[in-house]
């Protein structure tokens, strides 16, 4: 009967039995993540520069990128007028005229396509560094 036998030499060293591609991808992957969320921190700065009528500053200083568990978290730290400004207060339309201007969900789906692009060009330059 045709056939062959294969046998996989599990004892050889490199990148894959020492642990430095595990370290790798795992670094890859956090960048990704925080690069992704420095993007979109520079996405809403745009967007508020668009729509703010008389903007003081201090909100846009507030927009920060901080690790929140495992994950990375764009926001506005907290600023009590935040949500009125996104739209998802109290006192948004109905209650008033302003319905709030979408800024974090509106990025948020922009930056949902722009990802995988980030990503992509992140990859380069690890394998250009032969990091992976």
């Amino acid at each position: 009967m045709p056939g062959f036998d294969v046998r996989v030499n599990t004892h050889s060293r490199g990148p894959w039995t020492d642990g430095r591609a595990g370290r790798a991808l795992h670094a890859y992957s956090d960048d990704v993540e925080y690069q992704v969320a420095r993007r979109g921190e520079q996405m809403v700065d745009a967007r508020l520069r668009q729509v703010l009528r008389h903007p003081t500053g201090y909100y846009q200083s507030r927009i920060s990128v901080d690790r929140a568990g495992d994950r990375y978290k764009v926001h506005d730290g907290g600023v009590i007028y935040g949500p009125w400004l996104e739209g998802t207060g109290s006192r948004n339309a109905p209650v008033t005229r302003f319905p709030g201007y979408f800024t974090f969900r509106r990025t948020k789906a922009l930056l949902d396509r722009q990802a995988p692009q980030i990503a992509r060009e992140l990859l380069g330059r690890y394998r250009a560094q032969g990091l992976i």
